[in-house]
């Protein structure tokens, strides 16, 4: 039997392609895209999966509806957005090399909030770190509130950009984020080595020093990468 494959998958493929027709100039600034059932059967993709693509290409600025008219393709076009095909992001490795890539926005990340933060950025990831601590203690995983505390991380650097590309690379990590957490709060001793290396990104930011601060956090993925290996993702 064969495992469906998820809406997004095929919406992003049918986004992909539409935005390599636009670069092509295939559709031109100014066009006006086919139809939803035009596109469907050209596809071979229900109307549905056409509909997220087109929707995911309007959120980008690629894409503007016309009332009455339809959906065109705007002179932003060419600027092209930074995107993940999910397909590719759910290969062997993939995940390592997504890894690679956030260790490099963190790091650079806990240096800005070490330089930038305020007392108030400070209360706020003293807290976040304290939920991830609530939650293991209940018997959850912890995912939300680890999420949190890196979120709170990146506010603090006051720059809006590092936290959208933080939220971009993540939204691709989220699967491989539940699996080391489990195993994580599974286990003692992962436990105890996630809450060390949280308290030493958080104590470098205090101190205001971004050196240490880079490191501890290229070493907190470092090691989260190699506790995924350790629980058998590829």
């Amino acid at each position: 039997m064969f495992d469906k494959v998820p809406t997004h998958v095929l919406s992003d493929s049918v986004a992909q392609q539409l935005l390599d027709k636009i670069e092509n100039g295939v559709f031109a600034t100014g066009s006006k895209l086919p139809s939803e059932a035009m596109l469907s059967e050209a596809f071979g993709v229900s109307r549905t999966v056409v509909r997220e693509a087109i929707s995911r290409l309007k959120n980008e600025g690629v894409l503007q509806p016309q009332q009455g008219r339809g959906i065109f393709v705007t002179a932003n076009a060419n600027i092209r957005p930074l995107r993940i095909d999910y397909a590719e992001a759910n290969l062997p490795g993939s995940v390592f090399h997504l890894l690679a890539l956030r260790r490099a926005i963190e790091a650079e990340i806990a240096c800005e909030a070490a330089l930038n933060r305020s007392e108030a950025d400070l209360v706020q990831i003293d807290e976040a770190l304290a939920h991830i601590d609530e939650e293991v203690d209940e018997g959850l995983d912890g995912v939300r509130a680890d999420v949190a505390f890196h979120r709170a991380i990146a506010q603090a650097t006051g720059n809006p950009y590092f936290l959208k590309t933080l939220e971009f690379v993540s939204q691709y990590l989220e699967a491989a984020t539940r699996i080391t957490r489990t195993n994580e709060a599974g286990r003692a001793d992962f436990s105890r080595q996630v809450h060390e290396e949280h308290q030493a990104i958080v104590a470098a930011i205090r101190l205001r020093d971004p050196l240490a601060a880079g490191h501890a956090a290229r070493a907190h993925i470092y090691n989260a990468a190699r506790r995924l290996r350790l629980a058998g993702v590829e």
